[in-house]
């Protein structure tokens, strides 16, 4: 186990820390951009009070508005231009997963020379990563993607219908002002899907990463436990501000790289689900609790000890065969997420079985190494994949 672990990222946590936002971005520029989504911080409040705050500080303001839920890279091409043109120094995102990674695409799209297409992996020769980004500070409205403090973004190029990723230290934000108020308006079926997408972080590297990572086991099984917690506690009384902490909490830490530090892993069911998510529109977390129980039952058959030691760790599975338990303890995550609201078919999300080749085909493009095959473990094929998906049909 070998590796180096940086996260430059500055964290305020706790209620009521959005007023010191403000504070927090006149120390990176006089005239910020504020990234929103559909207008959801429109109506609770959140965008005035943010304004506010920059006001305060002496800090002028534009926005740009009406980022998707997946987001497309038309809108991130839009806010690079907003930002150039107003002369933005700092560009702030305000919103879910999908606001974040775009303000962190727009924030070096203002630098970048060239097609922004070439920062992400989409079957070309050769990817471009961007070097120089505008200074960026989230102020996550969900718990779901711990975008707020890693260096990664997903986007959708709406031509191609092709959801791809980029990754770089440009884009670290510089800091993470994180409000658990902020999300207590946030709908019993979204706060279901971040709580899955939470722990799908966790459970991509827990399963997939090196083998002898013990402190990192123990870790990601804390995570979850305290997800499945005070998540079900949010989804009930989204007014429970201590599980909305907890919870965003949970989040953060399940993407910040701290959980995954020496497992070296790929991350092959949110790359399924991206796929899926491009081609359908539909939330980024109902999609993975779709994929991932699937995948795990696929993923068990071949190392039956590493998820029979999740099924007797996180559920208390006494069985002592490791196929055994490991069956059962994937059932009984698929019936936790059933409980919350999330879905576990694609037919729930409106999804047949038409197109699985299709998003075999997709997914290795963007996913796929050198042997066509999506990095995991085990490594899947195109055939693999589509046998994944048939049985989440």
């Amino acid at each position: 186990m070998k590796f180096e672990y940086q996260n430059p990222t500055r964290m305020i946590f706790g209620a009521g820390t959005l007023l010191r936002l403000g504070e927090v971005a006149r120390e990176y520029g006089n005239k910020a951009m504020i990234v929103t989504g559909g207008g959801s911080v429109k109506r609770n409040g959140a965008f005035d009070r943010a304004v506010a705050s920059l006001d305060e500080a002496g800090v002028s303001a534009v926005e740009c508005s009406g980022v998707e839920p997946n987001p497309r890279l038309s809108s991130v091409a839009r806010g690079g231009e907003i930002a150039r043109r107003e002369s933005c120094d700092v560009v702030i995102a305000l919103g879910g997963g999908s606001v974040m990674d775009a303000a962190k695409v727009m924030a070096a799209a203002v630098f970048y020379e060239g097609d922004l297409w070439n920062m992400f992996p989409h079957g070309q020769a050769a990817r471009r990563l961007p070097t120089r980004a505008l200074p960026i500070i989230t102020v996550p409205t969900l718990a779901a993607t711990g975008s707020e403090m890693n260096s990664g973004a997903v986007i959708t190029d709406e031509k191609t219908m092709i959801k791809s990723f980029v990754g770089a230290k440009c884009l670290y934000p510089k800091a993470a002002i994180v409000d658990p108020e902020l999300t207590v308006s946030v709908p019993p079926d979204q706060t279901a899907y971040g709580i899955c997408d939470l722990i799908t972080h966790i459970t991509e590297a827990y399963f997939n990463g090196v083998d002898g990572t013990p402190v990192q086991d123990r870790f990601a099984e804390g995570v979850i436990l305290t997800a499945m917690e005070y998540g079900p506690k949010a989804v009930a009384d989204g007014n429970d501000l201590d599980a909305r902490a907890q919870t965003q909490w949970a989040s953060v830490v399940a993407l910040n790289g701290w959980v995954q530090a020496g497992t070296l892993s790929p991350f092959p069911v949110h790359m399924i689900e991206h796929t899926l998510s491009a081609q359908h529109d539909i939330a980024h977390g109902a999609g993975l609790s779709v994929v991932n129980p699937a995948w795990m039952r696929f993923a068990a058959k071949t190392r039956p000890a590493r998820f029979a030691q999740f099924a007797r760790r996180i559920f208390g599975i006494t069985k002592s065969d490791d196929m055994e338990a490991a069956l059962e303890g994937i059932d009984r995550f698929e019936a936790f997420l059933r409980s919350i609201g999330c879905p576990t078919r694609l037919s729930e999300c409106g999804i047949g079985d038409e197109l699985l080749d299709r998003y075999a085909e997709d997914t290795l493009l963007v996913a796929g190494n050198a042997e066509g095959q999506l990095p995991g473990r085990p490594m899947m094929t195109k055939a693999d994949i589509v046998e994944v998906l048939r049985a989440a049909v």
